[in-house]
């Protein structure tokens, strides 16, 4: 058994599948990439099916107009027939009308089958282009999680990569604070001074001052 017909076909009995084309939000699952050639196809023979239902029902109305007005005459040309006889131009057009509405009856009983058969084909490849419309998303939808899990272990990694980072820049920070500590104490800031070594407590790092200038260290 298919996956269509274990899952699909259950789910969706006696659900009203609306008609796929007709809603602008169905475009929008196919983004930017535009749809794939076979639903591209398949949205054009639905639209094509939906445009000939439309065509047929109009053609449906002007033929019953036209039979109620025919049907209508035809009470008043046989009045008149009754007063002109056989072969009058009442007679005449009594016969035309008959023959017309003869012919919109024809044409209606034509189209009436097209009219029946119209639901199920739109139906059925409404259903078809459900399917492959949810194809289409599942797919992206599982490049897509492809995509963030890649996405989600490369941002555990630098994570990772930034935690220790961030502890080596602590640990130097530490040091150059202790060193020239150290150093602040074993030679006096005389000596420092000599050197124009001074420590920037905001940058956390030793600087030289220009040209020997003197500055005072946090120690001083």
């Amino acid at each position: 058994m298919s996956r269509e017909e274990e899952v699909y076909i259950p789910a969706l009995e006696g659900k009203d599948i609306p008609i796929l084309t007709m809603d602008q939000k169905w475009q929008l699952l196919f983004g930017e990439e535009g749809m794939s050639p076979e639903v591209k196809e398949m949205a054009q023979q639905l639209q094509g099916l939906l445009d000939r239902q439309s065509e047929l029902r109009e053609k449906s109305k002007e033929i019953k107009r036209l039979k109620r007005k025919l049907m209508g005459e035809i009470i008043g040309l046989r009045d008149q027939l009754s007063q002109e006889g056989p072969g009058s131009s009442a007679d005449q057009e009594l016969n035309d009308h008959t023959r017309l509405i003869g012919e919109c009856n024809e044409k209606l009983e034509a189209q009436e089958d097209e009219m029946l058969e119209l639901p199920r084909n739109i139906y059925q490849l409404n259903y078809q282009l459900m399917l492959a419309t949810m194809d289409v998303c599942y797919e992206k939808m599982h490049a897509n999680t492809a995509e963030i899990d890649r996405i989600d272990s490369w941002l555990k990694e630098i994570r990772m990569q930034l935690k220790k980072e961030i502890v080596h820049k602590q640990e130097g920070e530490i040091e150059n604070f202790n060193l020239y500590s150290y150093m602040h104490q074993i030679f006096g800031p005389e000596v420092i001074e000599i050197f124009d070594m001074q420590y920037d407590p905001d940058k956390k790092h030793p600087i030289r001052t220009p040209n020997g200038a003197s500055r005072k260290g946090i120690l001083e």
